[in-house]
């Protein structure tokens, strides 16, 4: 069997400065500043769309202090993507920056692990540490769009498409998923926040957000097994993405291409 070859982008739609200690578990504490973007991904085969996480919004950037650059859902239109195409959209977790401007989407299906929802809803957000990441409103919008038929529950491993596989880590939160792409040079991994900088994944030195270091440790080795190479991998918010990879589309939009990484001379 013939596996469909599927193009990726990733977007990018906001930015703040980070110490490396707010990155790190291990960390060195003389280690300099840096500082960590903000991406939506979305997978298409020139028909179909498929949206990876939906961002935040000035709201939310306001309350948290973060640079939105731009409307993640609104540049998708400046993208030449109409919102009413886009008919499944995969939610790696419930986090205010990927489960933002639900209310945007209003013809989608959005695809998120059980577990998932059960945690942002459940007796462990009673812990502001545990629930310090989530948006009740975004919560709610996702509960919204369950009582219109629009939430798709998954317990594990399921394959969206012929080439998009979608696989549970956890770690980050109790219902991580991560997506597996087949593409024209080979299998990628949308790793999300299982791992924020690749940094985390090369030095097992897990993003200090966490709710099992465990889960999280092994996730790394799961993404080692489904992508080609270790350059197969793409971080959920690591800066080097917008220099590893070609620009695509309006260059206002900071897009680039994941399936056509910049060759390194």
């Amino acid at each position: 069997m013939i596996l469909k070859a599927w193009n990726v982008f990733a977007m990018r739609y906001a930015t703040v400065k980070r110490r490396r200690i707010e990155n790190f578990i291990v960390h060195d504490l003389h280690d300099a500043a840096t500082h960590m973007d903000y991406y939506v991904w979305f997978i298409t085969d020139g028909r179909e769309t498929i949206l990876v996480d939906t961002g935040f919004d000035q709201k939310a950037a306001n309350e948290r202090k973060r640079t939105l650059l731009r409307c993640p859902i609104d540049s998708l239109k400046e993208a030449g993507i109409p919102l009413q195409d886009i008919n499944n959209t995969i939610i790696t977790h419930a986090h205010y920056d990927h489960a933002g401007n639900i209310e945007k989407l209003k013809k989608t299906n959005f695809h998120i692990q059980e577990r998932e929802m059960s945690y942002a809803t459940g007796k462990d957000m009673r812990h502001a540490f545990c629930r310090h990441s989530y948006d009740p409103h975004n919560v709610c919008e996702l509960i919204y769009a369950n009582y219109e038929d629009r939430v798709a529950f998954h317990d594990g491993v399921y394959e969206l498409r012929s080439g998009i596989q979608v696989h549970w880590v956890g770690g980050h939160t109790r219902g991580l998923q991560i997506v597996r792409v087949h593409t024209k040079r080979g299998w990628i991994v949308l790793a999300s926040d299982a791992a924020h900088y690749l940094e985390n994944l090369v030095n097992r030195s897990p993003f200090p957000i966490v709710s099992d270091t465990i889960d999280m440790l092994n996730a790394y080795e799961l993404i080692e097994r489904l992508a080609e190479s270790q350059q197969h991998i793409i971080p959920g918010h690591d800066p080097l993405v917008m220099s590893s990879y070609l620009p695509a589309g309006p260059e206002h939009l900071e897009i680039v291409s994941l399936t056509d990484p910049i060759k390194k001379s």
